[in-house]
């Protein structure tokens, strides 16, 4: 769960344009991840589900967000991940999204997850893939053309 300690890592992940080229184009200052990050607490307030802050198993450092978002007008129930760049690559996103997966289906009782992928974000891309999403189509979301990746509830 969101800790208040998780602003200043989240604060300084939010201000990388990396990070945050394609989440909307643009970066957060202060005042707007700390807004963000009062978003997912609500969230979860309201929804009893959502992001969770991600921390490194043997550091406790700080690794982005790893969760679920459908607020009122959402496209529909989304798995999403966000991570600090010095957290790319190591598979974080995979292992996270996996048991997020695993959650929506079994907790939540989700028949069907969707994640909406800006196009030119081949990493989101790949990890959607490994996840075993397939691409449903494409939708605009505030403003941007993002892609649909979905997946249904496995069979048992």
């Amino acid at each position: 769960m969101w800790r208040k300690d998780d602003f200043e890592p989240y604060a300084k992940m939010c201000a990388d344009p990396d990070v945050m080229r394609f989440l909307g184009g643009r970066t957060f200052d202060r005042l707007e991840a700390w807004r963000h990050m009062a978003f997912f607490v609500g969230h979860w307030q309201l929804l009893d589900y959502g992001n969770w802050a991600v921390e490194e198993k043997t550091t406790g450092d700080f690794v982005g967000r790893i969760g679920f978002m459908n607020p009122d007008g959402w496209p529909a129930f989304e798995i999403g991940w966000t991570l600090g760049r010095q957290f790319w690559g190591r598979g974080y996103a995979t292992e996270g999204g996996r048991r997020a997966l695993e959650y929506a289906f079994d907790e939540l009782d989700r028949d069907h997850v969707i994640s909406l992928i800006h196009p030119e974000n081949k990493s989101s891309i790949r990890v959607a893939e490994r996840l075993g999403e397939e691409l449903e189509g494409q939708t605009e979301l505030m403003g941007h053309d993002v892609l649909i990746y979905g997946i249904d509830r496995p069979r048992r």
